[in-house]
């Protein structure tokens, strides 16, 4: 996020008209093609009149494509208007859970040891899961019950900030089938790349089988780049597969979540 324009404080909480606008769209993309917009009114707590006149909006913006009698479709455009503002409100959300509310929440935390009901514990993130144990860290908090080293736990009273960092995502663009698909990846590089971090990932069969012929079988396929987004935030490096026509989309997505990415060439020369 950059500037003022792209604080979603500004654009979706505190612009009645763009999150309506958001709502809109969201509701579109939900029952289209076939749109009723006093269900969408009723939903939103508007008139059917504003209704029409926010779609005539976004169809003038290119971000819904009409196609008559009612019928409406989201444009790409749209689409990753909708993503691009969700992420930001979600890492929005992210902030206000891990930073506001720390003081009143009870936070789950492996036990790293075997802890007593009211010990006071330190806090800390590894492998990408949170942890307590009774050495002090950065963010420290109280023992709710009694655990055995490995069991779940609940941490009151946190004070402090989780010593934490961001994972960096490498994302590595793998053709389409027509263009040579896995076989014109080299796999030498990818097996090298995929050796040092914990989580890879690919969309695209192409990028599937590649990562299986290097022998580096993904860990996550179906959901997967919303699953290397979220581990990155959990701390924890990743290697995205990508084909090439998903590629420029899912960098767009880590930008919007404010993620480190690093780009990887892995085709034969």
């Amino acid at each position: 996020m950059t500037g003022l324009a792209d604080d979603p404080l500004v654009t979706i909480l505190r612009s009645k008209r763009e999150s309506t606008r958001f709502q809109c769209l969201v509701e579109i993309a939900e029952h289209q093609p076939a749109v009723r917009q006093l269900e969408i009114a009723e939903r939103l707590g508007i008139t059917p009149q504003a209704v029409s006149e926010y779609i005539r909006e976004l169809v003038d913006d290119g971000m819904v494509a009409s196609q008559g009698r009612g019928r409406y479709e989201v444009t790409r455009e749209g689409i990753e208007w909708v993503l691009t503002h969700a992420e930001q409100l979600e890492t929005y959300a992210r902030h206000v859970r891990r930073d506001l509310i720390q003081q009143v929440s009870v936070w789950a935390a492996i036990a790293a040891e075997d802890l007593d009901e009211g010990d006071i514990v330190g806090v800390f993130m590894r492998d990408g899961l949170l942890f307590a144990g009774r050495e002090p860290r950065s963010a420290n908090g109280a023992v709710v019950r009694t655990a055995r080293a490995g069991d779940d736990i609940g941490v009151t009273r946190l004070s402090g900030l989780i010593d934490h960092r961001e994972g960096l995502v490498h994302v590595a663009k793998v053709p389409r089938v027509e263009k040579g698909g896995s076989a014109a990846v080299d796999l030498a590089a990818l097996r090298s790349l995929a050796s040092v971090v914990p989580v890879v990932a690919a969309v695209g069969i192409e990028a599937r089988v590649a990562l299986q012929k290097a022998g580096r079988p993904a860990d996550m396929f179906f959901g997967a780049r919303e699953g290397v987004i979220e581990a990155a935030f959990h701390g924890l490096d990743c290697l995205l597969c990508c084909v090439d026509d998903e590629f420029t989309e899912f960098l767009k997505r880590l930008e919007g979540a404010g993620l480190t990415y690093r780009i990887h060439d892995l085709m034969h020369r």
